[in-house]
């Protein structure tokens, strides 16, 4: 694939993962990103994952059609994009590997290539002529590993941005960007929202007309589009208005709560709502609309004098990505002793901004009357705000 006349796509479809970072399901597979620029020295990008390596490798060979690299430059040294290195190097032998010391200080722990590498060491902001090519490396710690960095070319107008603005999927199959872009951002670079804004002020400065990163698409109509919703979620403000009604239950009776309430928001013209079986639903999915509405809404048994498991996983995901500037509603249930309420206030209590309503809803074993009445009275309270 061209980007432009010298900058070629050399990257790879993964259709075999069942989980990416053996936790994400990806139905639709999963891209491994890499660039060749082509100059009157040759710069390579990045490379791919271990099981893909001889392909990338053909792919890399058909584009320099018997030309020699100069330089592989390593943006980010997390394996699904570094593993192929090693095979780079007894190929091409004579290339220059260009990273910063937090890349090498990685690269020796990874893989047993430092008695073949000529390398360069370069530092923030420091440029790379390859000819009519100037590049610049810009640091970009914790998007989301310490030693990441992301190139931009000034001829062409090109920023390879790591894995900022990557999204799951496969790049030979046809599917919305933002869904799984959002799926992919909260889960994988969520916690490092201050990180990614400082890269997002990078990003402004510069005229960008492509963007490339190691996951997903290449990036070129509307980029203002890409990069405010990069803005939204790393500054974790709601991207809509809506409920996420999350519910962890045994026998179902705590569910019938949950669906209740779903149906009096919707009854009261909420313009959103979303209930997730935690138990049974990609939590990955559910953590996603978490952060994408405004409003959340937990329900939880009381197990053990805590919150069943599922529910448990649910709200550590969310505090771990920096979870904030939401209402939360609560509904526990319990047969002897509700606590799940507290339990989940408590778990939430470090995190900032949260507007915890005052009345939650407690049932005790089946939804009677006075749960009810309460459960009326939370779609009020949350319409509200």
């Amino acid at each position: 694939m061209k980007i432009t006349e010298d900058i070629k796509y050399a990257g790879v479809n993964d259709h075999k993962v069942d989980l990416f970072e053996g936790q994400y399901i990806v139905p639709n597979g999963m891209a491994y990103n890499s660039y060749v620029i082509l100059d009157e020295k040759i710069a390579v990008l990045d490379t791919v994952d271990v099981n893909f390596t001889r392909e990338w490798l053909d792919n890399i060979d058909r584009i320099l059609d018997g030309r020699q690299p100069d330089y592989l430059i390593v943006q980010h040294m997390e394996p699904d994009h570094s593993a192929g290195i090693g095979s780079f190097l007894e190929k091409y032998p004579n290339t220059t590997l260009v990273g910063n010391d937090k890349t090498f200080a990685m690269l020796n722990q990874f893989y047993a290539v430092e008695d073949r590498i000529t390398r360069r060491t370069v530092q923030d902001r420091e440029t790379l002529s390859l000819g009519s090519h100037t590049l610049t490396f810009v640091f970009a710690p914790m998007v989301h590993w310490p030693e990441v960095m992301v190139t931009y070319d000034s001829k062409d107008k090109v920023l390879f941005s790591a894995d900022a603005f990557g999204k799951f999927g496969a790049l030979d199959v046809d599917e919305d960007w933002a869904c799984e872009a959002r799926r992919y951002y909260i889960g994988i670079v969520g916690k490092y929202g201050a990180q990614v804004q400082r890269l997002l002020q990078t990003a402004q400065s510069l005229e960008i007309a492509f963007i490339c990163p190691l996951h997903g698409p290449v990036l070129s109509d509307n980029l203002s589009y890409y990069l405010d919703k990069y803005k939204t979620w790393s500054s974790y403000c709601p991207e809509e208005e809506g409920v996420l009604i999350a519910y962890a239950s045994v026998y179902g009776n705590t569910k019938k709560a949950a669906e209740m309430l779903g149906e009096q928001l919707t009854k009261q013209g909420c313009p959103k709502v979303v209930l997730a079986d935690l138990a049974r639903e990609d939590m990955a999915e559910c953590v996603e609309d978490a952060f994408r509405y405004d409003r959340l809404v937990l329900a939880s048994v009381t197990y053990n004098g805590d919150v069943f498991p599922c529910m448990k996983a649910f709200l550590q995901a969310l505090t771990e990505r920096n979870y904030q500037n939401r209402t939360v509603g609560f509904i526990e249930n319990g047969a002897w002793a509700p606590t799940a309420a507290k339990v989940m206030m408590q778990m939430l209590e470090k995190s900032k901004n949260l507007m915890f309503l005052e009345n939650h809803v407690t049932v005790r074993c089946a939804v009677k009357e006075d749960a009810k009445t309460s459960i009326e009275k939370l779609a009020q309270d949350l319409m509200r705000k």
